[in-house]
């Protein structure tokens, strides 16, 4: 039951890829519930989406918390992808034509093959409005990087804007479910009759990512003040993109429900609230979960095992309180930990836990990379040349930088170390043999444990040179 609209919120575990398999059972009945329910809670446009709504494609989406109260998250709901039908579309002017679809990179820290690519669509944004979608654009992006670890690590990402030019400015079901307009991309409140449930049409919103060079993460924020989002956690086969996280521009939550959602996105976590009185989530008893910050195993048991967050049992984690196994979680009451009382991943306006900033780090390496050539490695150096590496710097507050170490043949160059640059010259090579320079920049963050992801934290870039 929704605490605010008094609605039955319709839930289901995720994809049996991020679910452990023994509870697709569970998610199949869920999701026949949810597919007719869904023909009475049609969103603003009512009978039309009932009529429609058994042929359109469905996608599950994470619902947020109620707007008063700290809850992170609410359930889960299925949705049409398409989103909800709407009034029929305007023409675009042609000025209003020009203006659409144009790509600006706001943050610039380096190519797309080496950088976490965000993608920033607004909705509900008249060709007028488009420096309005710019500004709010530029401000949640603020409210992202001022979260760790997105603050150490914002010299991986880049962000990317494309406008997206609406007839009315606004977006639907604002400040009722009778408010229909004429937008870009269809998003709309009241989503599957959840006030705050802030849905979008999918392939619409695929169409404007497809003008960024690339897209490793979607943020759509729709032009209003009204509290609402929602997570659209599943990774994009065609485009690439971990998922879409919706958000009202002008409400001061919003930007947190966005970071939320990206810690399913981005780091693969679990949420961490739980379900009180909810048949079916009283207690777990299917096998381990596969999410870094969810377990069946209690502390002892964790740490005897050596498994799950054992590495950060008793350390003073960053949302407060110690890192244990606090039972709850993962949407059950009991049989699952989690490993902290209230980590961003439970409560709104909470940091990540430390297992959280961990999952975090790790999913930017799998877009970042933190060595980029400037030299073209594609041929070989000679005396006059140099070898140019452009590594991003860290912005934590304890002002640590990535660690610069060059190689010749496989040999340390320890004088080199922490330069970006290195000339042949200073090679003093002695034969016309052709030899292997290197240079390697790693991240020795304390805040990953893991062995095997502090392997994905460095770069390497290799070149050929002789005298």
């Amino acid at each position: 039951m929704d605490p605010v609209t008094g609605t039955v919120i319709r839930r289901a575990v995720r994809p049996p890829a991020r679910r452990p398999a023994a509870r697709t059972t569970l998610r199949a009945a869920l999701a026949m519930v949810c597919a007719s329910a869904a023909l009475v809670a049609a969103g603003p446009a009512g009978p039309a989406d009932a009529a429609d709504g058994p042929a359109r494609t469905r996608v599950e989406v994470e619902i947020p918390g109620p707007e008063q109260g700290g809850d992170a998250g609410s359930g889960h709901a299925l949705v049409p992808a398409a989103g909800s039908p709407a009034k029929s579309a305007g023409r675009l002017t042609e000025a209003e034509r020009s203006a659409d679809g144009e790509v600006t990179k706001m943050i610039d820290n380096g190519s797309t093959a080496d950088r976490l690519d965000v993608v920033v669509i607004g909705d509900g944004y008249t060709a007028a409005e488009l420096p309005r979608f710019h500004a709010d654009a530029e401000q949640k992006w603020a409210e992202v990087a001022a979260v760790e670890p997105y603050t150490t690590y914002r010299g991986l990402f880049n962000v990317w804007t494309v406008d997206a030019v609406s007839r009315e400015s606004g977006v639907s079901g604002d400040p009722d479910p009778a408010t229909v307009r004429d937008t870009a991309l269809g998003s709309y409140f009241w989503c599957g009759d959840i006030e705050r449930l802030l849905c979008i049409d999918q392939p619409k919103v695929d169409a404007y990512v497809a003008k960024a060079p690339e897209a490793d993460l979607v943020i759509v924020l729709a032009n209003s003040a009204k509290y609402g989002g929602a997570g659209y956690n599943e990774p994009s086969a065609a485009l690439g993109y971990e998922g879409i996280s919706t958000a009202s521009a002008g409400h001061p939550k919003s930007g947190q429900v966005a970071i939320h959602e990206t810690g399913h996105s981005l780091g693969k976590l679990a949420d961490e609230y739980f379900y009180p009185g909810v048949p079916d989530y009283e207690k777990y008893t299917g096998p381990e979960p596969g999410e870094s910050n969810s377990s069946g195993l209690t502390a002892d048991r964790m740490a005897a095992q050596r498994a799950k967050w054992y590495r950060w049992l008793g350390e003073e984690s960053p949302d407060g309180g110690t890192v244990g196994a606090y039972e709850g979680g993962n949407y059950y009451v009991t049989g699952l930990y989690r490993p902290t009382d209230n980590s961003l991943m439970r409560v709104l306006g909470k940091p990540f836990n430390l297992p959280g900033v961990e999952a975090m780090i790790a999913g930017f390496y799998q877009h970042a990379r933190i060595a980029t050539a400037v030299t073209p490695t594609d041929r070989t150096l000679r005396l006059r040349n140099k070898a140019k590496v452009a590594v991003p710097r860290l912005s934590g507050a304890d002002g640590r930088q990535l660690v610069v170490r060059w190689y010749l043949d496989g040999r340390e160059l320890k004088l080199f170390e922490g330069r970006t640059e290195v000339s042949v010259a200073e090679l003093w090579l002695f034969d016309l043999r052709t030899h292997r320079l290197s240079v390697t920049a790693e991240d020795r963050t304390p805040s990953v444990r893991d062995p095997k992801t502090v392997r994905t934290l460095r770069s390497t870039v290799e070149w050929k040179v002789r005298l």
